[in-house]
């Protein structure tokens, strides 16, 4: 009866679906929901079809999913791939590990308030999933990025070999799997090479000069580098720089996935700048000093930058030495402040050689700030553009002054001109100050790691080179000292004096060896008060043989308020009123 039933009523659904459905899949789900089988056939239908894609959409599922459910379900979908699929142990771990979105709307799936480890596996025992779903979630693909990808008549990641051969040829070669999703998204004709193929074009690139990692760094920005033969721009872009007295693998330290290349705009680059007059010597140490007027915008800055400071009347010389004086000359607006400095002058009337000199004497303060439209200058001041043009003559930073963004209202408010100029040419001898010390650390000049790294970091390079020594002088090893700043950056952001006496409480009053600051530097970046509070207490409970002798530091602070009062001042029948005895005495000293 259940066979005519099914006879009769699933081609129709199964049509109104588009679902191609088989009955061994189907015939156990009924036979669970047999007693009620009409009344319910259109809603286990509809169920079975919702597991073959599992889209994000259950933001409100995600967000209250807990740790403990999230790691069970991850664990479910694990044995799922690696035992029902078998999925290789460690392609298995990863997709479970790294498709949470996934993850939490499978989650979804089942009744809330079941165990969530029971629930899971039997709901995938009757429902398969679309496996390229968590697959490429995994390779650091979001989720609204998948749909376009999903193959349309395949469901099981078994059924394309191919993609999933040259998937591991990756794997195996060191890309990390989190960035396969990238190159998939931008050269999906890299996974539909046959046998050997997709090998031997990686190998292409180690036979230029270049070492595997710098490969791996270069076809995850620039994934293309893998379709067709050797991209003959960058070869040539790495002649080029070869012959400036560059090392091969010299470009890895500046590649970025977050940014993309044109490399054919970057030969153009190098080769304008040989045309206009720079010589190997110098062009290479340009490059070298700074990477990013090659590298930013694929030398499209530079190109720009160049030709117009030539225009302006300045030779070769005075635009190299511009280019070493002002590094910051590419980052950020500054040149486009500094092009639209040109063009006030320019627009108002200023002779060409005339603007030549100002910006040659004025290219910190001119690259500092945006200007206002000549027109609107000369409204707001009710003068005209003559008379403006003497007035910037006679003080080039009156400029700024008159026409920057801030609101100026009359050519009699310009006191504070003075100020900002120095204002202005501080930040810059700041910025060179604390990059110089950033690479003393071993951070790579214009690399992100480097400009992560000035976003963290307060105060001036002196500033910082005084506190780094205040760690060295305490006795820790500068490479050590080195280390803990990459780990916690914030260490240096508070003063010498802070410093000394955080170093000094923990060695002479806790009693703790000054090296143990090196496997947790944090301790550094705590406020005095939390450090005596809760060592305080620990010392309490410690004299009591309520705990034991030199306990982690990262074990006493990291925690919260709440987990440390649960695992260590509730150690003691009077520690809750220790404790409480312990705040207010710290609060009112």
């Amino acid at each position: 009866m259940l066979n005519r039933l099914l006879n009769k009523t699933l081609p129709r659904w199964a049509g109104m679906f588009s679902l191609k459905l088989h009955y061994p899949w189907v015939c156990p789900f009924f036979h669970v929901e047999s007693l009620n089988l009409r009344k319910n056939l259109s809603f286990t239908l509809q169920k079975i079809y919702s597991s073959y894609s599992i889209r994000a959409g259950h933001t409100e599922t995600a967000a209250r999913l807990s740790r403990v459910a999230q790691t069970e379900a991850q664990d479910v979908l694990f044995d799922y791939l690696h035992c029902t699929r078998n999925f290789h142990f460690t392609d298995a771990e990863h997709i479970s590990k790294n498709s949470p979105t996934f993850v939490c709307n499978l989650v979804s799936k089942v009744d809330d308030g079941q165990d969530i480890a029971r629930s899971l596996s039997r709901f995938l025992r009757f429902h398969p999933i679309n496996e390229f779903e968590p697959f490429f979630e995994s390779l650091g693909l979001s989720p609204s990025e998948l749909s376009p990808l999903l193959p349309r008549n395949l469901m099981f990641l078994s059924d394309d070999e191919i993609m999933l051969k040259n998937y591991h040829v990756l794997c195996n070669y060191g890309i990390p799997r989190s960035k396969i999703g990238k190159m998939f998204k931008e050269g999906a004709e890299i996974f539909r090479y046959d046998f050997g193929v997709l090998a031997s074009k990686l190998q292409a690139y180690e036979e230029l000069g270049l070492s595997k990692p710098t490969v791996i760094k270069l076809v995850i920005c620039c994934p293309r580098f893998l379709i067709g033969s050797v991209n003959m721009d960058f070869f040539q872009v790495l002649e080029k720089l070869k012959g400036l007295g560059m090392k091969q693998d010299w470009i890895k330290g500046y590649l970025s996935d977050n940014r993309t290349y044109d490399w054919n705009k970057m030969l153009g680059t190098m080769c304008f700048l040989e045309e206009v007059g720079f010589n190997s010597k110098d062009m290479g140490k340009l490059f070298k000093t700074h990477p990013g007027f090659l590298l930013e915008g694929s030398g499209k800055k530079i190109y720009i930058l160049v030709g117009l400071l030539l225009k302006l009347g300045l030779v070769m010389n005075e635009v190299l030495f511009l280019l070493k004086q002002h590094p910051r000359i590419l980052a950020g607006n500054f040149a486009s402040n500094l092009c639209e400095a040109v063009h006030f002058m320019s627009e108002i009337g200023i002779e060409t050689e005339d603007i030549g000199k100002i910006v040659s004497t004025n290219t910190q303060l001119l690259g500092s700030y945006s200007l206002l439209k000549p027109r609107t200058v000369l409204k707001k001041l009710k003068i005209n553009p003559d008379k403006l043009c003497e007035i910037i003559k006679d003080d080039p930073q009156k400029l700024i002054s008159l026409a920057s963004q801030s609101k100026i209202s009359s050519i009699e408010e310009v006191p504070g001109l003075d100020r900002r100029h120095k204002v202005a040419v501080d930040d810059g001898r700041h910025l060179l100050e604390k990059t110089t010390f950033l690479v003393r650390l071993g951070f790579i000049e214009n690399s992100d790691e480097m400009l992560k790294a000035l976003k963290q970091f307060r105060g001036r390079g002196d500033q910082l080179q005084e506190r780094f020594d205040c760690l060295v002088n305490s006795g820790l090893d500068c490479h050590d000292v080195s280390n803990m700043i990459k780990v916690a950056p914030s260490v240096l952001n508070q003063t010498k004096d802070v410093i000394e006496k955080k170093i000094d409480y923990l060695v002479n009053c806790l009693g703790y060896p000054l090296e143990s600051v090196v496997s947790f530097p944090s301790y550094l970046c705590y406020d005095i008060e939390r450090i005596r509070l809760r060592f305080s207490m620990y010392i309490w409970l410690r004299e009591r043989g309520a705990a034991k002798p030199m306990f982690a530091l990262s074990t006493i602070l990291a925690c919260s308020d709440a987990r440390f009062v649960r695992y260590f001042v509730t150690r003691h029948p009077e520690g809750p009123n220790e404790w409480e005895r312990l705040k207010k005495s710290m609060s009112s000293s």
